[in-house]
């Protein structure tokens, strides 16, 4: 700060100097820690698509995501310096009286210098950061709907030509907003809001607005098509949060520009540190439709052994609380009928359960199992099942009939089929959900 907004009492300025490290010390902690875990959550989702693709089947978001985790780490570097190497300082917050009394040869003069231009950087790295991520999603939006109706491939493509518009729109706005270029880190004379990096209001709302506009057309392109599903609404309510991560990252974006707006002189400082969150945020909602699979294989054992252990003990509920009730089928005493045979409890159903095994034998007439031969088709041969001497029919007989059908859906049907959050490709590099609508019919007979 300069000479003349330092305070009169020592041991007032000795308290905010403490202070003012002690939030440099707490947000570097955070700042670095939301880059590692950025960072290791973009390698967890180009591990799954590896794993589940290949290295050379990788896709253009799969890189993408990675030019964002970069200039993310290039705008936390740059969110860092604000404070331990510009000490927050900028081109702003200073009075006509202070820029004319501030020596250029002084250490403040150049520490302003140094933080506007780091000011500038950091809307640069800001840019290519969200947008490439943004892009990423559409590019996975691709091969989210492809095969379903050609409204959302123009969506899509909408959403292209938005992304390109915008991204083009806040680049020309910072770079030809303040002319001279140089007067981005003029001090003196005052060079005007619009070249105050840390703070131009024309700067603020312009990447505002296309930030916002960006991230709710991204969501209207997914939750629309999971609302009008027939997925279970606990499952639809999950995915439909799970896309709209950037409701989040719109929130925080209108946090940071309302901190620059309402307080001009510290507020550049605070906004680094909502503009670290917003971007990890980012970060996360990006990668995590893609890593969503690889958790629910690694977590699957372990809550499917919790949901079994449930089941059972629901089971065993329910069974004492209807040890009374007979049911069709069900024998006598029903628990220790299916005991004595090794099978399973008798079903509200139990026809419709029956399944015979190499540990359950069906005896008739005294005759032994390894007595019985097998039964011949007289359909095909012509005679009828050979007798055992005793007169008596010692065949086996089972008939099995199969019938599989499958038939198109529409797209609705289609997304109920699907993991819209999954990398289920096959060996071709195509989603397993994406490959179009077929009918096919099959009707088998087996005689054994």
């Amino acid at each position: 700060m300069s000479s003349a907004a330092q305070p009169a009492d020592p041991a007032a300025a000795a308290a905010a100097m403490a202070a003012a490290q002690a939030a440099m010390l707490q947000f570097t902690i955070e700042a670095w820690t939301l880059l590692a875990i950025g960072i290791c959550v973009t390698i967890l989702r180009t591990y799954a698509r590896v794993k589940a693709v290949g290295f050379r089947r990788l896709q253009a978001d799969d890189y993408l995501v990675w030019v964002g985790v970069t200039f993310y780490a290039v705008e936390t570097s740059l969110a860092y310096s604000v404070g331990a190497v510009a000490q927050g300082l900028a081109n702003n917050g200073m009075t006509d009286e202070q820029r004319a009394t501030l020596s250029p040869d002084s250490a403040e003069y150049r520490t302003r210098v140094i933080g506007s231009k780091i000011q500038l950087a950091g809307w640069s790295s800001y840019s290519v950061l969200l947008w490439s991520l943004k892009a990423s999603l559409l590019v996975f939006y691709m091969r989210l709907t492809a095969g379903l109706n050609r409204t959302y491939t123009i969506r899509i493509y909408v959403g292209f030509a938005l992304l390109i518009a915008s991204f083009m729109t806040i680049l020309l706005n910072l770079f030809l907003g303040c002319r001279p270029f140089h007067k981005y880190w003029q001090i003196y004379p005052d060079p005007g809001n619009v070249c105050q990096p840390a703070v131009s209001n024309e700067v603020i709302w312009v990447y505002l607005s296309m930030n916002v506009i960006t991230d709710l057309y991204l969501i209207s392109i997914p939750v629309p098509m999971l609302w009008q599903s027939s997925l279970k609404p606990a499952k639809k309510i999950g995915l439909i949060i799970l896309f709209s991560g950037g409701l989040f990252v719109v929130a925080c974006a209108i946090l940071r520009c309302a901190l620059i707006v309402t307080d001009p002189v510290n507020g550049a400082q605070l906004a680094g540190s909502w503009a670290v969150r917003e971007t990890f945020v980012a970060v996360v909602t990006t990668n995590l439709p893609m890593i969503f699979p690889l958790f629910k294989v690694w977590l699957g054992p372990i809550l499917g052994s919790l949901l079994t252990t449930m089941r059972s003990q629901q089971k065993l509920t329910d069974k004492e609380s209807r040890s009374d009730l007979r049911t069709f089928g069900g024998g006598g005493n029903s628990k220790q009928s299916w005991r004595r045979r090794g099978g399973g409890p008798p079903t509200a159903n139990p026809i419709t359960n029956i399944t015979f095994s190499e540990s359950e034998e069906r005896m008739v007439d005294e005759v032994k199992m390894q007595d019985l031969k097998g039964w011949t088709d007289t359909s095909t041969t012509g005679s009828g099942p050979t007798l055992n001497g005793n007169g008596g029919n010692n065949n086996i007989r089972k008939h099995v009939e199969v019938e599989v059908v499958s038939e198109a859906r529409d797209d609705k049907e289609m997304l109920d089929r699907r993991c819209p959050v999954g990398d289920e490709e096959n060996q071709h590099g195509n989603f397993s959900f994406a490959r179009g609508p077929r009918r096919s019919s099959y009707t088998g007979h087996a005689r054994m």
